[in-house]
């Protein structure tokens, strides 16, 4: 199996396998750690609230999956809330661990944004400023616009920024760390450029 999209009850599913399916790459749906064992790419999507994310993904069995899957070296991408996830901790409602996959925090957007007139959450079409070339951004159109959704975004992290997109302040757009990439926009939903990028992401 080329892609297991990660199936622990959060995330736009649908979407992201009609994409992937309309590019002819070979995916699949799961919650089966045995069949996510067996997938050379691993997906993680996700939107919600962080602590209920990594709740169920706990209760999935598959937070532990995700970290082996990462350590024997195969791709990962995580989106949305899924990126937030692979972070060491979400400051969202509380404190609550993540994966840990990559270093860096995940804090509340609102506080960091200058004085009037962006809104909370940021929601909408940005460009994205490709801060550090990578293979995820292969077939990428220069200065493409990606779609964004997001209350809480990584920070502390600017070792592993690959993208970034203006919204006030430079939000973490895209990240990686070894063969773990994530983006904070949805590819599934950001058109052309985002097909580009899930591409890619089944080539690496």
């Amino acid at each position: 199996m080329n892609v297991a999209i990660i199936d622990y009850g959060v995330g736009n599913l649908f979407s992201l396998r009609s994409s992937l399916s309309y590019l002819g790459i070979d995916n699949v749906l799961s919650n089966d750690a045995a069949e996510i064992r067996r997938a050379n790419r691993l997906i993680l999507p996700g939107v919600g609230a962080f602590g209920d994310a990594v709740a169920k993904l706990r209760e999935s069995g598959l937070f532990d999956e995700v970290k082996r899957h990462a350590a024997a070296g195969k791709p990962l991408l995580g989106i949305c809330l899924g990126m937030q996830l692979l972070f060491d901790k979400s400051y969202e409602f509380g404190e609550h661990q993540g994966l840990s996959l990559i270093p860096g925090t995940v804090e509340p957007l609102a506080p960091d944004l200058p004085a009037g007139g962006l809104k909370v959450p940021h929601i909408g079409w940005n460009s994205l400023n490709i801060v550090k070339e990578d293979p995820l951004f292969k077939y990428f159109p220069p200065g493409a616009h990606v779609y964004y959704v997001h209350s809480f975004y990584a920070k502390n992290c600017r070792e592993s920024t690959l993208a970034t997109s203006e919204y006030g302040i430079p939000v973490t757009g895209a990240v990686r760390r070894g063969s773990v990439w994530a983006t904070q926009f949805h590819p599934e939903k950001s058109g052309t450029a985002g097909l580009a990028l899930l591409k890619a992401f089944a080539e690496l």
